[in-house]
């Protein structure tokens, strides 16, 4: 696990992670006001957002996958390889029909910051090697 990891993950005590390569810190906290809620991530002065049911949809989907999944983060608009866990937050045949990102033009990089938030949570094992990490259900 990312070895920074405090706060309670609210806007005020947020949790403060590192990207898979663990290369960068971001903060990250659940919004639970926003419709739909949401998953905040901060990285410096840019703000993403994703649907916070993001974390169950995707645990769920990795536990009927079943193996290791390449992460294959990208910005929005950016192709990505298909099998890897960007292009399913991506696809309309995951539960919400395309990107879980609700802000257009930053609904990228979902690999790169939802899975070491659901490493936290203990819903997944998520390898931090400088590239081509992967991760799997717990």
């Amino acid at each position: 696990m990312t070895d920074i990891t405090y706060g309670s993950g609210t806007a005020d005590d947020p949790w403060i992670l590192k990207t898979p390569p663990l290369s960068s810190d971001f903060q990250v906290w659940k919004d639970e006001t926003k419709s739909p809620t949401a998953l905040v991530v901060q990285v410096g002065k840019t703000q993403l957002s994703y649907q916070l049911r993001c974390l169950e949809d995707a645990h769920a989907m990795l536990i009927s996958y079943g193996d290791w999944m390449l992460l294959g983060n990208a910005d929005e608009g950016k192709p990505v390889k298909e099998g890897t866990l960007e292009h399913w937050a991506r696809s309309a045949s995951n539960p919400v029909g395309g990107y879980y990102g609700l802000r257009k033009g930053y609904r990228g990089r979902f690999a790169n910051y939802v899975a070491p938030t659901m490493e936290l949570l203990g819903l997944v094992e998520l390898e931090h090697n400088a590239r081509n990490n992967r991760l799997r259900a717990l």
